[in-house]
């Protein structure tokens, strides 16, 4: 079997879930990756060029740009002299339906009319009228050829009549002005129609010739530099960029993109497996509780993605997306060096999604290990603030650096990749409510969230203090002690200050059976059996598990309220039952805990400060040997008894504890001096 861990051996159930972490997250990351054929630079015209210096790879063509080849267009069309066909029966055909139409008038108006109009109509059409003239100046035409079967002949453009134009011509013709009157009955610009036929046949060829632009200006050679980091990309550069941009879509065939994938399969999967291999060796932890080993590889996809839309989709700049977000995370839930490694595995894999990925590497890496650094802990959202702005300065301070290298030139100094530093640092400030959304969705607790459910206002604390003063006090007192502890074997110190004042909520139910909230000396124990008595005791931790269950506790909580006595027994009235009993067989069931015993160095330490704080009030006397032996007692029994089998807790942790316990309980019964009274 693989040997994920130096001192054990994986079962075949762990090495299936660490191989389906590791298939799934590369076959995540490899879908949503960039497409080779995509080019990843934001290319705008008259902005500066934010990406460092471009150098091209292969040779290519550099092409014209669209606005550059209409010009040429129009400037070869003014050298083009279109053909038209000069059709003399067009003529001859209209001037037989003007005359068909005066016969056709009610009233003779006499052949020399019909003489008259029919000459000046003919006289029309041994002009050249074509359907339009202003298309053809338009497009730069100046001149046509007049095509009358073999001879040909070059008129300008204003030779030309259009049928207004004829129409208007032949009304003042003063043979034709004579007959205004009948004029009005005939409509005459009906009968004038173009006699120049476009020659679509003789003209095309010439068209196509002349229209024809060859789209390429010049060749960039392989290695030469096409642009400088901070310079403007100028019209002939981004020309130059968006041929580059063009050329590099046509080079990735399918051959090469099936080679391409296969190294981002080998590349995401040999990080993702180190990744993995770490934390075998090293928070195996990790790995048996899902949700942990859920966050971080859900982290790694879902900023991985991110990447890959920003990327792709060319949008703002990758500096702007909050990859210090991760390792913020994964301090708050886990550990400083499961947070660098997680915030190491995202950076590198992002990286190769950039065209230039070494100044991304270190400009992310060190200032994600400045927050590593700053986020020691969170339980404000102050420290939220001054780690973002510790982002700030070190990436902008690394970049900066990184300029002079590179460039050593200020002139050439460009604020806009500062300009997204700082906004990913505000995007890492209101980072703060997602907090929440991965506490929910992984079932995390962070600090913050420890610290305001330890708020005496909140309704179960409140109503404790009220209902039952004494469990509030020794939940306090429990709260200090095991806060110290767990400072002094490194545990987590908040959330057992914030468990110990929850572990005993469940008294609120009956506070009445608990001596601590017992006032006057009396006792309802006393009109009660000891099995009843010990249900009781007892139900006080399902009580709370309800309550907490009721009142939506974080699970952390829950497990504090379930584990405070382990599978113990409630001894006072076990002990009396067997003295009274001793010839009968006892149910311990009906005196046991349900439990679980503690399964965390934290509930260890809660379950050992709550013991001791209790048991040290019934002392006859506070000495240091009473309290020593006192402590001592409870402790060895604890383990013993066999309550932190299942703990990560060591010997050493556990006599610190003892340590701890006694100097705190000296402290807090130490003998008082008497004050002298003064003489009358």
């Amino acid at each position: 079997m693989i040997n994920f861990n130096l001192k054990t051996q994986l079962s075949w159930n762990e090495i299936a879930v660490r191989t389906a972490f590791v298939l799934v997250t590369v076959a995540a990351i490899v879908w949503f990756m960039p497409r080779p054929s995509e080019f990843n630079f934001t290319v705008e015209e008259g902005k500066p060029w934010s990406e460092a210096d471009l150098t091209a790879t292969f040779a290519f063509p550099v092409y014209k740009s669209e606005e550059t080849m209409a010009k040429e267009r129009a400037e070869r069309m003014k050298e083009f002299v279109p053909r038209y066909n000069f059709d003399k029966s067009v003529g001859a055909h209209q001037v037989a339906l003007l005359r068909q139409k005066l016969d056709q008038l009610p009233i003779d108006y006499g052949t020399q009319m019909k003489m008259a109009l029919a000459s000046s109509l003919n006289n029309i059409y041994k002009q050249d009228i074509i359907e339009s003239v202003d298309s053809l100046t338009k497009k730069g035409i100046q001149a046509v050829w007049h095509v009358e079967g073999i001879t040909t002949q070059k008129m300008s453009v204003q030779q030309l009549l259009t049928p207004r134009q004829a129409y208007e011509r032949l009304l003042k013709d003063p043979a034709v002005r004579r007959y205004a009157e009948v004029l009005q009955e005939l409509n005459l610009h009906e009968f004038i129609v173009p006699n120049m036929v476009y020659d679509k046949v003789n003209n095309q060829p010439i068209l196509d010739d002349l229209l024809y632009v060859y789209p390429k200006s010049r060749d960039v050679q392989a290695g030469e530099k096409i642009i400088s980091h901070g310079d403007i990309v100028n019209e002939d550069t981004y020309q130059v960029l968006k041929s580059y941009r063009k050329e590099y879509e046509k080079r990735h065939t399918s051959g090469e993109t099936a080679l391409t994938t296969l190294g981002k399969v080998l590349y995401v999967f040999i990080i993702i497996l180190m990744f993995t291999i770490f934390l075998g060796y090293y928070r195996k932890d990790y790995f048996d509780k899902l949700r942990s080993a859920s966050m971080l590889y859900a982290l790694i996809v879902v900023f991985m993605l991110a990447t890959s839309l920003l990327v792709s989709h060319s949008l703002f700049h990758v500096y702007i997306i909050p990859f210090a977000v991760v390792p913020i995370f994964v301090r708050v839930f886990m550990d400083s060096r499961t947070a660098y490694m997680t915030m190491a595995t995202v950076i590198l894999i992002a990286a190769s999604m950039l065209q230039h990925p070494l100044e991304f590497i270190a400009v992310e890496m060190v200032a994600g290990l400045a927050v590593v650094f700053a986020m020691r802990e969170l339980s404000s959202r102050a420290q939220l603030f001054w780690t973002a702005a510790i982002f700030i300065l070190v990436s902008t301070a690394t970049h900066f650096s990184l300029f002079l290298i590179r460039v050593g030139d200020l002139q050439q100094f460009s604020f806009t990749e500062y300009t997204y530093l700082v906004l990913c640092g505000v995007i890492v400030f209101c980072a703060y409510p997602l907090l929440y959304v991965i506490e929910k969705t992984f079932g995390f607790v962070s600090d913050i969230t420890l610290v305001e459910l330890s708020n005496t206002n909140k309704e179960l604390l409140r109503r404790m203090s009220e209902v039952a003063p004494g469990t509030f006090n020794h939940s306090i007192q429990v709260g200090n002690l095991a806060a110290e502890v767990a400072r002094r074997i490194d545990a987590n110190t908040q959330l057992v200050r914030t468990g110990a004042l929850y572990h005993d909520i469940g008294k609120t139910v009956n506070p009445i059976y608990f001596t601590e909230n017992q006032a006057g000396g009396i006792s309802p124990h006393e009109h009660l059996s000891y099995i009843e008595s010990a249900q009781y005791i007892i139900g006080h931790v399902t009580e709370g598990l309800k309550l907490a269950d009721k009142n939506h506790l974080p699970r952390q909580i829950r497990e504090f309220i379930a584990t405070h006595h382990g599978q113990g027994k409630a001894k006072y009235f076990y002990i009396k039952y067997k003295n009274e009993h001793p010839d009968e067989p006892v149910d311990d069931l009906l005196f046991t805990y349900p439990g679980p015993n503690p399964f965390t160095k934290e509930q260890a330490i809660l379950m050992m400060a709550d013991s001791v704080e209790a048991a040290s009030r019934s002392l006859p006397d506070y000495s240091e040997q009473s309290i020593r032996t006192l402590v001592e007692r409870i402790i060895d029994g604890m383990v013993s008894e066999g309550f932190f089998r299942e703990c990560p807790i060591t010997f050493r942790d556990i006599q610190y504890s003892k340590t701890v316990l006694i100097e705190k309980l000296k402290t807090i019964y130490h003998t008082r001096i008497s004050y002298p009274e003064a003489r009358k």
